[in-house]
């Protein structure tokens, strides 16, 4: 590619189809230190740390995805269609015996114009103009942006804030992944295996029986747009910070993180810390408890091994960076790592169901895979228990713990909707009907977007209403509309009137309402509410719009032919011009009018 880079002058654009299998040797096109210089380690604050100087956790980036080419690249996905253009190509374009291909030559054509350019200060200043002096504007690009995803355990009033003694648990993993193509995201060692682990702990801590009389409550967090220099946990602590948010930072009492858990070697589970952090000696002590009460935890889950690491290791990259940019918090990042990442895939193409082992005994129908407990399911349903008994410790449990099991059909369910096919019969009946539209024949892509939802939050938001909410006794109506029902509170609960399972003749669907204390926020960038749009605090990622993006491929002919068919053309110009003037010369003589007929008489 640097070389294609490097003759861009020869080139319009490159179409590329995807190798199978997968790269043996790895192929990553982010950068060997993801979210660089927004972490929490700077000049300032860990300077030993600061640009990935100690690890290069992703040791295989190339940084690709990160170059900028003058001319587009188009990943061809349908098999169907790449062979037609190989088929063309082999056709007209390879050579015979040495010599010269002949004419015609198949050629192909690329159309994809984008209206942004240079940078996001750029694109945002023209918008800018556009918004202020014209009456119909034309953006040119658009701030990348999301929701986040999260619920309580224990209910709370959100027109208000928290008491400053209330404390509060955070258990915080990512929603997105990306690669080097637009909304191609499978993302599932990135992403999916540890927001499917917490979508799994969630259920299982909400069975616990005394989960309304903890001490202290449990947040789960799912962060969009960290891919992106940490858009969605950015926002929350900016949120938190000026008030906008029912949990204030100083509530926090510690944070759980789970970052790419579907790679362990050896069943270990890898407890990282930030070590600058903990040269206070309160916030070490905090931070000793918190491994203390995770290996506890494990303790009884023997598909788990919990590694502590040196305290002069840093934290990978990760959501709880950008909570300790703003306060000093015990925190800990789980991870199938100790050092570099396991994945070879990062942000890639290639991080699918398969590079995390997920895959289905041959000749079984859609629904057996569906319900089909892989070993991969097994491993982050283990993981899954040890987070969900450590919550309920961390929030002061202490007779139930033992109790408390992640359901492996869950995490199986859970990994085929995300990876393999979204648009079957359990992701159907926990969504609402409007996003039935969302639900592909194929894995979900879990790229942010830049205005509603993505597919995958909305699918999240209604499966952890699913998994940790209420079935309640509310028509339709009501349900929509809690006010309608007297004994409900829109403050407390969120409400969501889903399509249920088909009945037992699998004619009709047999719709409820969902109770629950799941909600969205907003996963925008505080740089563009700020108007900093070159800030080097908050992301200041853009998308660039553009007209539809197509190929079409066709036969040329050999500039012989094309003269040939030139001149051909000239001549017969210059022959119809003359016989043109001829006819118009002669015209009287060509064509003569009628005479008008004599007068009759009788």
């Amino acid at each position: 590619m640097e070389k294609l880079k490097g003759s861009s002058g020869r080139i319009a654009g490159l179409a590329v189809s995807l190798a199978k299998p997968s790269p043996a040797a790895g192929f990553s096109p982010s950068m060997q230190c993801p979210n660089d210089g927004f972490g929490v380690y700077s000049s300032s604050y860990g300077p030993e740390f600061a640009h990935c100087r100690d690890i290069p956790w992703n040791s295989l980036g190339n940084g690709l995805a990160y170059e900028d080419f003058s001319f587009p690249i188009f990943l061809l996905e349908d098999e169907n269609e790449t062979n037609v253009i190989r088929q063309c190509y082999r056709d007209h374009n390879l050579s015979q015996n040495g010599s010269a291909p002949a004419f015609p030559l198949c050629a192909m054509q690329l159309f994809s114009h984008m209206h942004a350019v240079t940078s996001t200060v750029t694109c945002m200043r023209r918008n800018s103009i556009q918004n202020s002096f014209s009456i119909t504007p034309e953006v040119v690009c658009d701030p990348l942006s999301d929701y986040n995803v999260w619920s309580l355990l224990k209910p709370i009033n959100v027109s208000g804030t928290l008491e400053p003694n209330d404390r509060v648990v955070v258990a915080a993993t990512q929603l997105d992944s990306r690669s080097f193509f637009w909304n191609v995201a499978p993302g599932a060692e990135s992403a999916v295996a540890s927001f499917v682990t917490q979508l799994a702990a969630a259920e299982a801590l909400h069975k616990a029986p005394d989960v309304t009389t903890l001490p202290r409550n449990v947040m789960f967090v799912f962060f969009q747009g960290e891919t992106f220099d940490y858009i969605g946990s950015s926002r929350m602590v900016y949120d938190m910070e000026k008030g906008k948010f029912p949990v204030q930072l100083e509530n926090i009492d510690s944070f759980v993180e789970l970052r790419q858990v579907a790679l362990r070697d050896a069943l270990e589970l890898w407890m990282h810390t930030d070590p600058v952090s903990q040269k206070n000696a309160s916030v070490q002590d905090q931070v000793e408890h918190l491994l203390t009460t995770l290996e506890r935890s494990g303790a009884g889950v023997p598909a788990v091994a919990l590694r502590r690491l040196n305290q002069s290791q840093p934290l990978p990259p990760s959501s709880l960076q950008r909570f300790l940019r703003a306060r000093n918090i015990s925190g800990v990042v789980l991870a199938d790592h100790a050092t570099v990442f396991h994945n070879r895939y990062y942000e890639s193409v290639y991080d699918t169901a398969e590079s995390i082992n997920v895959s289905y005994p041959e000749g079984q129908s859609p629904e057996e895979d569906l319900s089909f407990v892989t070993d991969t399911a097994k491993a982050l349903a283990a993981v899954a228990t040890v987070l969900g008994r450590a919550l309920y410790q961390l929030a002061g449990g202490t007779q139930f713990s033992d109790t408390i099991q992640a359901d492996p059909q869950t995490v199986t369910r859970l990994l085929y909707g995300f990876l393999v096919r979204a648009n079957n019969s359990w992701f159907q009946a926990m969504v609402r009907q409007e996003l039935m539209p969302f639900l592909g024949d194929g894995p979900l892509q879990h790229y942010i977007a830049v205005s509603s939802p993505t597919n995958t939050t909305y699918v999240v938001q209604c499966a952890l209403a699913n998994l940790t909410g209420q079935v309640v006794n509310l028509t339709r109506e009501q349900c929509q509309d809690p006010s309608k029902a007297p004994s409900e509170d829109k403050a407390l609960y969120e409400y969501m009137w889903v399509q249920g399972p088909l009945d037992a003749n699998e004619t009709r669907r047999l719709p409820y309402c969902v109770r629950s204390t799941v909600r969205l926020t907003k996963a925008l960038s505080p740089a563009f509410e700020l108007g900093q749009w070159g800030s080097t605090e908050y992301s200041t990622w853009t998308e660039s719009r553009w007209k539809d993006v197509s190929a079409r491929i066709f036969l040329i002919a050999s500039k012989e032919l094309e003269l040939v068919t030139l001149s051909v053309g000239f001549g017969v110009l210059v022959l119809s011009l003359a016989v043109t003037y001829c006819i118009n010369a002669k015209a009287d003589v060509l064509f003569v009018a009628p005479q008008e007929p004599g007068a009759v008489s009788f």
